[in-house]
């Protein structure tokens, strides 16, 4: 379920020290922007925090939390997103110190992907 009209104004409020933050209803979840990259996604109020290899350590206290997942073919698919502890609605400074981490590691995977995507050829134009 997305993210509510409160919830995702708290959001944003929340976030602002990081610049202009945006939410965007997507596959039955709401994602969290920042300068055009996603640092997190929100389902049922939770919100979830990209990580990667780089940023997972510091991440450690959410790993005890199941990582946001989809169900496919009977299975459960992880993404790369995990729970921000409930705390950190509390500690307004080091919310936006994990959000940081968190739109760090979204910019490294917005730049692998523009690496790994394939060019595409022009038409020669007659």
């Amino acid at each position: 379920m997305v993210a509510s009209d409160g919830f995702a104004k708290f959001l944003r409020e929340q976030l602002g020290p990081l610049g202009p933050v945006t939410m965007r209803r997507m596959f039955g979840k709401t994602g969290v922007f920042c300068d055009g990259v996603m640092l997190g996604m929100v389902r049922d109020n939770t919100l979830y925090f990209r990580i990667d290899d780089d940023n997972r350590a510091a991440f450690k206290e959410a790993e005890s939390f199941p990582p946001l997942n989809y169900k496919k073919k009977g299975g459960s698919i992880d993404l790369s997103f995990w729970r921000a502890p409930e705390r950190l609605f509390d500690e307004p400074d080091e919310l936006v110190s994990w959000a940081r981490a968190a739109l760090a590691a979204a910019r490294r995977v917005a730049a692998k992907r523009e690496r790994t995507a394939p060019r595409r050829k022009s038409k020669p134009r007659s």
